[in-house]
């Protein structure tokens, strides 16, 4: 593997870990759930791409978790489990951004079980790509 590949992946794996640092400081101290969920959905995205990059793979241009996990699982068939997961957080992308009329509420139940399962996520790549 190239070093300058290495190191691409690597700045992905760091702004996911700031972006999952931040939900988790977010939830600890009772922040807003729909930046929380925002926040979520985008640790999950970068890991997601950096897993790509560190594999030679271009991600797509999408915020959309399932289509990257979609090439994620074309190169390790074990991030199947995470399809549901994927499923469900990638609806926080645009649910949380941009104001539709309608406010979306998520509880705390749902945004610590989505916290959980996202880093699920990141210790799976993490394990994966060392």
């Amino acid at each position: 593997m190239s070093e300058s590949r290495k190191a691409h992946a690597e700045e992905w794996l760091i702004k996911g870990d700031h972006d999952i640092e931040m939900a988790q400081l977010l939830y600890n101290e009772r922040g807003y759930a729909d930046t929380i969920a925002f926040l979520i959905q985008q640790a999950v995205e970068k890991y997601l791409k950096g897993f790509l990059v560190f594999h030679g793979v271009k991600p797509k241009r999408t915020h959309d978790l399932e289509k990257l996990l979609d090439d994620v699982i074309e190169i390790d068939k074990s991030f199947e489990k995470f399809i549901y997961i994927s499923t469900r957080i990638t609806k926080y992308y645009m649910d949380s951004r941009y104001p539709s009329g309608l406010t979306v509420e998520y509880t705390r139940e749902e945004i610590k079980q989505s916290l959980d399962e996202a880093c699920e996520v990141i210790a799976k790549i993490k394990g994966a790509i060392k």
